[in-house]
């Protein structure tokens, strides 16, 4: 019914519990327990937003990195070292 971890089982239980409790006193509502730990807020869109904006970055570092060693060994030939 659930896994051998408290932070599982303890909502089972308490869903268990409570639901019985409701039967004993002849009532037909029920009461629903559930546990997510991990709660994710960050939505797909903005989790694509953002590998966007990385890979935009990197294409512009990538395109940036070959012109500095081209001048790095034209400054070096130039005092001749």
């Amino acid at each position: 019914m659930c896994s051998a971890e408290p932070i599982n089982c303890f909502p089972v239980l308490v869903n268990i519990l409570s639901n019985t409790f409701l039967r004993l006193f002849n009532s037909t509502a029920r009461i629903r327990v559930w546990s997510e730990p991990f709660y994710n807020t960050q939505s797909p869109e903005l989790k694509s937003d953002i590998f966007f904006v990385c890979l935009s970055y990197m294409l512009i570092l990538a395109a940036g990195l070959p012109p500095h060693f081209a001048m790095s060994s034209r400054e070096d030939y130039k005092v001749k070292s």
